[in-house]
């Protein structure tokens, strides 16, 4: 709480760094709309340093969208304000920035030296700047340069210092991919396929969070290990993922000719003549526009052998003769044209030319992949794992340490937290527990209180013999005794029910019947008594609780009927409701229910129902609904009372939860 509480001051600086940074991982995926972003906020800033980092990831849109004029451009004005400003940390951050920049515009147009002096010159800025974060990107950049100057020691040598330094900044191992990948091209060119499997299989791990133009670079490159073993179809695959990756971006527009170019290698090695032409011809319009020296010495070359797979030596001689010859091509590109001018020169009989091309391939593989050069890519890798595992290990022990510690303080805590929850949890279900207990102890008390308080009230004594002596004076044969045996029966029953929860409908509309048939005579001939019943229900099924009609009807007579003139209405009606509930209603027409009445009662009995229906609910989901409402009955729309109840199915008489 303390820490939120805590007001933390940013200065402008840090905020511009939080937003350069995401708008530097942005240019990736949406050059153009970073673009449109820098633009909006040059305007509002000063010829600063802000400004041209800001007008640098322009340079990176530009390069990305492949408007190499427009990032030269750029890159010239950034340049300028570097050499006039005062050196310090930022600026040599920001020189590491545009040396490792030009270089890539360097590569892009085939100016490999110039690219190679270029990022040497970045590595040194960003070293003396003090952000190492940059140096393992700088490193790829270098070694990707050698391995295109055929001199792969040097590139496994900055393929592994990007590891080493990785190791350093304990970078994540899915950031290190593009140095899985550049080892595997050094073991592609000395032709030792295992290990070169070795190291795209690792890339291959993270492929799902390259960027576009790395998994364009990934599956290149892996498609060409498998063209150098003459596996064309397996080749073929790779080429084809690559050229569904860059369609989707419409600013990869090199990777996508690249692509062209090799996949037209590759039909031309299957004699898929249609589809090879198809190819070369769209890739070269636009590598003749960038004027790139090694695509377009490989598209001559294949063009010279696609005119010798159809057959046509003059259009091959013509295309021989027209071929521009460049410097600074690929040890591999030269290896590729001297192959077919051996084929050529075999067509057209010149078999001492042909040997001399023969003989300078087999120069070429001598010097690109002789022992030395194998022994000292193997003693840089033993050298950089070696290197590597000591490193780890002391990070890895270092962070096994902090775990433990952490381990442990975590232990404490949860221990204590689970001890803790326990005692609180023990108490709070024991007090609930306790008032569980006691609030049902008090009801049921309440409840048995009331029961026998009403059961000393409901049949009173002046009842029992008024009606005995009427019995026995008026009737003395059997016939006529009938009375005298509902009230015995009618006592008997009352007693029975005085402990029970819950009894059946049938067994409650029994003991209602003989209780209203004792009153009938009492009440005279006006007295009418109804009893509508739903067949739908199941009498003996359906539980209530007990002394649920028994007690409105015996009101209804006492306080309602008894002292009414004329026609005297007592009716229950009991029907099933749609949702498995039971609809059960008492009702006269005594003239309603009044809190102040010459003939009112001690409220023993309603207050019975009550509190057993409240004690019962807390043990029900769906409780009992009890409304008591006064309303007109009958034909004449006399003022009566009405009691009604709505009881679901399939509700419970015990005293647990549900």
């Amino acid at each position: 709480m303390m820490g939120c509480m805590r007001e933390e001051k940013k200065s402008s600086k840090d905020s511009f760094e939080m937003l350069y940074q995401q708008m530097e991982q942005a240019s990736v995926e949406s050059p153009e709309q970073v673009s449109q972003m820098v633009d909006s906020a040059l305007p509002s800033l000063k010829d600063s340093m802000m400004y041209y980092r800001l007008l640098f990831l322009k340079v990176r849109g530009y390069f990305l969208s492949f408007k190499l004029d427009s990032a030269s451009y750029l890159l010239d004005k950034v340049t300028a304000f570097c050499d006039r400003t005062e050196k310090n940390k930022d600026v040599y951050q920001l020189y590491a920035l545009i040396y490792n920049a030009r270089g890539n515009l360097f590569v892009r147009t085939s100016q490999i030296d110039s690219a190679s002096f270029c990022f040497q010159r970045a590595f040194e800025y960003a070293s003396r700047g003090g952000k190492r974060e940059s140096l393992p990107d700088i490193c790829l950049n270098l070694a990707d340069v050698f391995v295109k100057q055929g001199r792969y020691d040097l590139g496994s040598f900055w393929y592994n210092r990007s590891l080493s330094i990785s190791d350093s900044l304990n970078m994540p191992d899915e950031q290190r991919f593009p140095a899985y990948y550049g080892l595997a091209q050094v073991n592609m060119e000395l032709r030792d396929f295992a290990l070169c499997d070795y190291y795209y299989d690792l890339a291959s791990h993270y492929y799902d969070k390259m960027h576009p133009f790395e998994k364009h670079i990934y599956l290149n490159n892996r498609g060409n290990s498998y063209y150098y073993r003459q596996d064309y179809e397996t080749a073929l695959g790779y080429f084809r993922r690559s050229l569904e990756v860059v369609n989707q971006y419409p600013d990869m527009t090199f990777e996508r000719n690249l692509t062209m170019i090799n996949l037209g290698e590759i039909f031309l090695m299957l004699d898929c003549t249609d589809s090879a032409s198809y190819y070369l011809q769209e890739c070269r319009g636009f590598f003749d526009s960038i004027h790139h020296a090694t695509a377009l010495y490989c598209i001559d070359t294949q063009l010279m052998e696609l005119a010798l797979k159809q057959g046509n030596v003059a259009l091959a001689r013509e295309r021989l003769k027209h071929a521009v010859k460049y410097d600074n091509v690929e040890p591999n590109m030269i290896h590729v044209r001297n192959r077919y001018l051996q084929r050529y020169f075999e067509k057209v009989g010149d078999y001492e030319r042909a040997y001399h091309y023969l003989e300078e391939n087999h120069h070429i593989d001598d010097s690109i992949r002789n022992e030395r050069v194998k022994m000292r890519a193997a003693e840089l890798k033993l050298k950089y794992t070696q290197d590597s595992t000591l490193m780890k290990k002391e990070i890895s022990i270092r962070e096994k340490e902090n775990q433990v510690l952490q381990l442990y303080q975590w232990l404490y805590m949860i221990v204590g937290g689970g001890f803790l929850l326990v005692a609180v949890v023990s108490v709070i279900v024991l007090y609930r527990k306790r008032l569980r207990d006691r609030e049902q102890w008090r009801m049921q008390n309440a409840i048995t209180s009331l029961r026998l308080e009403n059961v000393r009230n409901r049949i009173s004594p002046h009842f029992i013999f008024n009606v005995l002596n009427r019995e026995m004076n008026l009737h003395k044969g059997e016939e006529e005794s009938q009375n005298l045996i509902g009230l015995t029966k009618l006592i008997r029953r009352n007693l029975e029910l005085t402990d029970c929860l819950a009894v059946s409908l049938a067994d409650e509309l029994e003991f209602v019947d003989t209780y209203v048939g004792l009153e009938k005579e009492s009440l005279g001939k006006d007295f009418d008594y109804q009893l509508d019943l739903d067949c739908k229900i199941d009498l003996k099924v359906v539980k209530v609780p007990s002394m649920l009609l028994q007690i409105p009807v015996e009101n209804a007579i006492k306080h309602g009927l008894r002292l009414k003139e004329g026609k005297r209405l007592l009716r229950i009606q009991i029907r099933l409701l749609l949702d498995n509930q039971v609809e059960i209603v008492v009702s006269d027409n005594g003239g309603g229910y009044r809190k102040v009445s010459v003939n009112h009662g001690t409220g023993t009995g309603m207050k019975v129902i009550t509190q057993t229906i409240q004690l019962l609910n807390t043990y029900n989901s769906r409780p009992i609904q009890m409304k008591i409402n006064n309303v007109l009955v009958g034909e004449e729309k006399e003022m009566g009372c009405e009691v009604r109840f709505v009881i679901p199915l399939n509700y419970s008489y015990q005293l647990k939860k549900n």
